[in-house]
């Protein structure tokens, strides 16, 4: 036997080695498309589902006041309420002008945002702006282009980034949504801007006077000064004071710091009484969904508010994944039924309560640059659950009958989907 032929004398061990290797890939990436073509395949049928279906105008719970200690919060739950104050803010800008949102859009309410950071920079005010780059990728770039020269525009890359560098702190999307204007009033919370958010989505968003202004302008900073030279970045501004019963808490990836989720965990195992959470895309890990499992178990009333059809088909599927067990730990489920709900808020015991940018899923609270104001205050507790309730009236409980009661077919789709878990 010559030395080619030896070498092409395989023992019995490297050829089972080998068979389970190729097995191994052949089942991996059959294990990943099966979860991606359900996926495309609910994307498909909900396409077809929704077309012809009308608009409708979002509920509208009202507009909130509150003191808290030396800070004044307004709650808004109406897009174009709280566009008409963010603009008139703009508007009466003297020093500064900083916002930052995950997408913008180019139609109406786009271009009046557009028009008064232009109108701000044109008087001399000083006019950052932010805004990332996948949740605007079929925003045409000539929208982007209108901005007044002397506006400075950063727009995080959908893709272009140093990845090398480190996967995880160069990943995530810039999913906050923050306006500050002259360092002392900022808007924080779910609304993104376009005229379908000003009319037809249920959204929360706060107005802050006081000292956690300071958190919001830092939030803002970090980002803007991590992508830009020293001459180019912002400077750091002198904090009012110290406010416990108000602050922001910011997710970083850029310093692997994400602590909106811990902040989220502490209040759910300081509960003794109720937890009341809006999230629009409900996809927690095992830590956060244990953390509310324990707290109904222990005799918490737990709601949760999911809407009970979101602009994310594939994210309603992964999250009905979770219903059988939350329903079972006692958890309760409020399907929120008068449009799309994208508020991302929690209120627990009438004490604490938060309101933000983070949703109840793996992206938002490990991974995406977000921001979350939290205030410990009965007053302004009360006014969550004010809001909660009304949202309640036009929401639907889901009950364990009900839910066992589903088609098979709905099953098998709710457990196709879930590997996909991790990645939303």
């Amino acid at each position: 036997m010559s030395p080619s032929e030896r070498l092409r004398v395989q023992r019995p061990s490297d050829i089972l080695t080998s068979v389970a290797v190729r097995a191994a890939a052949v089942y991996g990436l059959a294990f990943g498309a099966v979860p991606v073509a359900a996926a495309l395949g609910v994307t498909v049928y909900d396409m077809a589902k929704r077309q012809g279906r009308l608009r409708r105008p979002a509920q509208r719970p009202g507009t909130f006041q509150a003191q808290v200690s030396t800070s004044a919060l307004t709650i808004f739950t109406s897009g174009q309420d709280v566009f008409d104050d963010m603009i008139a803010a703009i508007d009466g800008a003297q020093e500064t002008v900083k916002l930052e949102t995950y997408i913008w859009k180019d139609d109406a309410t786009g271009r009046r945002f557009r028009d008064a950071v232009n109108r701000a920079a044109q008087r001399g005010v000083d006019v950052w702006v932010q805004y990332d780059g996948f949740g605007n990728l079929v925003v045409p770039r000539s929208f982007y282009r209108g901005f007044h020269p002397d506006v400075r525009v950063f727009r995080l890359p959908a893709f272009a980034r140093p990845y090398w560098r480190g996967p995880v702190r160069h990943s995530g999307f810039n999913h906050s949504k923050i306006l500050v204007v002259d360092g002392r009033v900022g808007y924080v919370g779910g609304y993104n801007i376009g005229d379908e958010y000003a009319t037809e989505w249920r959204d929360t968003h706060v107005k802050e006077e006081g000292p956690a202004v300071w958190g919001l302008d830092h939030s803002i900073s970090q980002v803007w000064n991590a992508a830009h030279p020293q001459e180019e970045q912002m400077g750091w501004i002198t904090p009012l004071s110290w406010e416990p019963v108000v602050t922001v808490a910011a997710n970083m990836p850029l310093r692997l710091t994400y602590p909106i989720r811990t902040v989220y965990l502490e209040a759910i195992d300081r509960a003794q009484r109720r937890i009341y959470i809006s999230t629009p895309y409900f996809i927690p890990d095992r830590q956060v969904l244990e953390a509310l499992e324990d707290a109904a178990r222990r005799g918490v009333d737990v709601r949760v508010m999911i809407p009970k059809d979101s602009n994310h088909v594939v994210a309603d599927w992964v999250s009905r994944g979770f219903y059988a067990e939350m329903l079972d730990a006692g958890i309760t489920v409020v399907l929120y039924a008068a449009g799309m709900i994208h508020a991302k808020t929690a209120t627990i015991d009438g004490e604490w309560s938060t309101v933000g940018t983070a949703n109840i899923d793996r992206l938002s609270l490990s991974f995406n640059y977000e921001t979350n104001l939290s205030v410990v205050d009965r007053d302004f507790a009360a006014r969550m659950e004010e809001i909660f309730a009304a949202d309640s009236a036009v929401s639907e409980v889901l009950t364990g009958a009900r839910w066992k009661d589903r088609h098979g077919m709905a099953r098998v789709v709710e457990t196709l989907m879930r590997p996909l878990r991790p990645l939303l």
